[in-house]
């Protein structure tokens, strides 16, 4: 006879405030077979005030394939696993992503106990536009992948969250500074905790502030999108800055035939198809008298 297979539990715990945990998330930890969790010195805390007594086994990046294997064999097995983090709602932003990757190959069933989450909690609070967002969470530590994500993000015209530690804060808003201008943005701090802080500033004005305030706690970036009017206006003076056959030769260049150029750069340039006309016939006439 074949042992059905237990099903992976991400249960979601508070990011701060403890009445933010969910009933389904304690009935479901107390009836699984085992809890793994990022740190079981933090979660020992969270099992004891809700009286969950549950085994519980460590999983987190150090350990996340090796522990992952054992994991996706006692799910095999039958046995039901709760997987928890540290706060919040595992998958996003730790580990628990690989864990369910290696469930979803396996076949295990995956479901979601949904509860706090830092990145939607501090969005809703921010009033920024929430119909599109990106979520980048920790900037990488690496230098060259730094460079290539805030590059990334200097052009994103969605809303950004990023998260942050208190010992790095300064230097990423300084370099949020240099890279994306003076943005507008939402300082969150200990979101549902005592001292819950929300600050509306710019760029340069968070990173006046904290010149004269040191960090603590962990901290949620929001920040506006790039505007498409100022993406348009840059594009709008790069193109000005061809030459009118420049300009119509990139499209040529591309496939278009001359009639279809010219149309497209009488549009990039806020001007009329004759002028373009009259720009080309100035533009190679001089470069054939030029050439003679």
């Amino acid at each position: 006879m074949t042992t059905k297979a237990g099903t992976l539990y991400l249960c979601a715990t508070p990011i701060g405030n403890l009445e933010d945990m969910t009933f389904r998330a304690v009935r479901v930890l107390k009836e699984a077979d085992l809890i793994a969790a990022e740190d079981t010195r933090n979660s020992i805390r969270l099992l004891n005030h809700f009286d969950i007594h549950t085994p519980m086994t460590s999983y987190h990046e150090y350990n996340r394939i090796e522990k992952g294997r054992t994991l996706v064999k006692k799910l095999l097995e039958g046995q039901n696993v709760a997987l928890i983090t540290d706060a919040g709602t595992p998958g996003i932003s730790d580990p628990g992503e690989a864990l369910v990757c290696m469930c979803r190959e396996a076949g295990i069933t995956v479901t979601s106990v949904p509860g706090a989450c830092a990145c939607v909690t501090a969005l809703s609070m921010s009033g920024r536009p929430s119909r599109r967002f990106c979520f980048e969470a920790f900037l990488p530590s690496d230098k060259k992948e730094r460079e290539a994500v805030l590059a990334e993000l200097e052009r994103e015209t969605r809303t950004i969250i990023l998260y942050e530690a208190p010992h790095r804060l300064k230097k990423t808003l300084t370099e949020l500074l240099g890279r994306m201008g003076n943005r507008k943005l939402s300082v969150c701090r200990e979101l549902t905790k005592r001292y819950e802080t929300v600050l509306e500033l710019t760029l340069e004005e968070a990173c006046a502030y904290y010149e004269g305030q040191e960090p603590k706690g962990e901290y949620v970036l929001v920040i506006e999108g790039r505007s498409r009017d100022e993406m348009d206006r840059e594009q709008q003076e790069r193109f000005l800055r061809m030459t009118v056959s420049e300009h119509v030769r990139r499209y040529e260049d591309q496939g278009m035939d001359r009639k279809s150029a010219m149309k497209q750069a009488a549009k990039d340039r806020g001007t009329g198809k004759r002028e373009i006309y009259q720009a080309l016939l100035l533009e190679e006439g001089q470069g054939t008298r030029h050439g003679e």
